[in-house]
């Protein structure tokens, strides 16, 4: 947690994020950066970040820290990101994304931040997705407990970037996009309203295989 003790179900899952970080990493792209707080703790182990958002207040507030992270305005679905001597697209050795994808086609989305990988790098992505019921009922109830505990403990820290709600896609929907789309990622479901999806692109040429799809 950033200190000042912020928290919310967005960052209650930055740890999947970091903890998915591949030794040795250099470069990281954060991609619907907000104000600036994921694109923070990955600077912490990775030398060279860069932050993209539409939304210039929430950079505004992400620059005003001061560090050398590359803020960018911008949409990451056509944006170059250019190499220092060339025109050629970059691509990072992590591409994270936090209550991104919902903004957009998920297709789309996916398919993009897969681009960016670089070879031997991860893609990991935290997300909300819509509940179907009343298949989903237990865990609703489930999330509302636990989530009313942590805000007792915790507070709540309300973001400033916009919102977007209900979210467009399902989990189940999720989870055969990123098998479809991702092979070989793991899909993982939380408690408090977020999925996981972690996906490290092959070094070389590799045999595809089905994603992992857990729960809890």
């Amino acid at each position: 947690m950033e200190r000042g003790g912020r928290w919310n179900h967005n960052i209650h899952y930055h740890r999947r994020i970091l903890g998915a970080v591949p030794e040795g990493a250099r470069t990281a792209l954060d991609v619907g950066c907000g104000e600036g707080m994921l694109a923070r703790a990955l600077r912490r182990t990775v030398p060279a970040v860069t932050g993209i958002d539409l939304d210039e207040p929430s950079l505004e507030q992400a620059r005003a820290y001061g560090d050398d992270i590359d803020y960018v305005r911008g949409d990451f679905l056509d944006h170059r990101f250019l190499r220092d001597h060339g025109v050629e697209d970059a691509s990072f050795d992590v591409v994270a994304s936090v209550a991104t994808l919902h903004h957009m086609d998920a297709t789309a989305g996916l398919v993009r931040m897969r681009e960016l990988v670089r070879p031997g790098g991860v893609l990991a992505v935290v997300g909300l997705a819509r509940d179907e019921l009343p298949r989903d009922l237990p865990r609703v109830a489930a999330a509302t407990a636990a989530g009313a505990v942590y805000r007792v403990l915790k507070g709540h820290w309300e973001h400033p970037s916009p919102m977007v709600w209900p979210p467009p896609v399902t989990y189940r929907e999720m989870a055969e996009l990123a098998a479809g789309l991702l092979p070989g990622a793991e899909f993982r479901r939380h408690l408090l309203w977020r999925y996981s999806i972690v996906w490290r692109r092959p070094s070389g040429r590799g045999v595809s295989h089905s994603g992992r799809v857990i729960s809890g």
